[in-house]
């Protein structure tokens, strides 16, 4: 249920850019949106008075920020401004298998060959759709996109790791306090080169990418994938195109296929496998070990 809410949380990503873009340029909301969600994860740390993580977490926490607090949500900031939200969920099509590789070969989990069946069929079924959806075509944000599957993946994978020793909230917390010199010195350069036009979908969409995505979204995550390990908790990303399409929808007006209703049931049964042969394999790991 956790990592189902961040997946929630994560499909109202791209919505909250594109409204974030009405009022910001793309570095600058990318940078705020650092700043904001940092300084949340700073007050929070400080009010429960948490001591700083041991050093050898310092590099993990380094890989996290970079793929997930800077590199994903800069690369897919730049890629919205010339791709709809519905063409970008393509890169969300393809983050479940990309993480759950990345998870197996980094945390030495191995699902069976159940679950990489069900996680393949899920990811071709999201990229089948969400090229239908975008009809076909490339657009010019693509290498945006692939290279923030990539960096996203890889924070992932290394959150996961680090929140087997260390609470998700901390995790987060930290890996925004690191990049918060980063972020503030990003913003101070950007905001005079950038124009500044706000209005409501403006400020919303900032709040929500730096409050709902980034800290809150990330929080329970990490939590759920550290209790479920990082390859099962990831193949529920395959819903996160669809729901994407949905608020897309529902938020911005962009047109929906007809094909969502069935795309929808075969990713839901995708995921159901995966989770039935995750299962499987925890109670198997479990028996040998005992």
């Amino acid at each position: 249920m956790l990592a189902g809410l961040g997946v929630v949380a994560f499909s109202l990503t791209f919505p909250g850019t594109a409204w974030g873009l009405e009022s910001f340029g793309p570095w600058s909301l990318v940078a705020l949106r650092s700043v904001l969600a940092a300084l949340i994860a700073g007050s929070v740390l400080l009010a429960a008075r948490v001591p700083l993580p041991d050093r050898r977490h310092w590099a993990g926490l380094a890989v996290v920020g970079g793929g997930v607090v800077v590199g994903f949500p800069l690369l897919t900031t730049l890629a919205l401004q010339t791709s709809t939200t519905s063409h970008a969920a393509v890169v969300v099509g393809l983050l479940p298998l990309t993480t759950a590789v990345l998870g197996s070969l980094r945390t030495g989990e191995r699902p069976s060959r159940t679950f990489w069946t069900a996680a393949l069929a899920g990811a071709a079924v999201v990229i089948a759709f969400t090229v239908q959806q975008s009809g076909g075509a490339l657009a010019s944000g693509d290498l945006y996109l692939f290279g923030a599957l990539l960096v996203c993946a890889a924070g992932y994978t290394e959150g996961g790791r680090l929140a087997r020793s260390m609470p998700g909230w901390h995790v987060v917390g930290w890996a925004l306090v690191l990049c918060l010199p980063l972020a503030v010195a990003g913003s101070l350069v950007a905001l005079p080169l950038e124009p500044v036009h706000l209005n409501a979908h403006g400020v919303l969409g900032l709040v929500w990418v730096a409050a709902g995505s980034t800290f809150l979204g990330l929080y329970v995550w990490y939590r759920g994938m550290a209790a479920i390990g990082v390859a099962r908790a990831s193949q529920l990303q395959l819903a996160q195109p669809l729901l994407t399409l949905v608020w897309s929808f529902l938020l911005l007006g962009e047109e929906m296929s007809a094909a969502a209703p069935v795309a929808a049931v075969a990713v839901l049964v995708c995921i159901a496998a995966t989770q039935r042969a995750g299962r499987g394999a925890a109670r198997e790991s479990r028996r040998i070990r005992s």
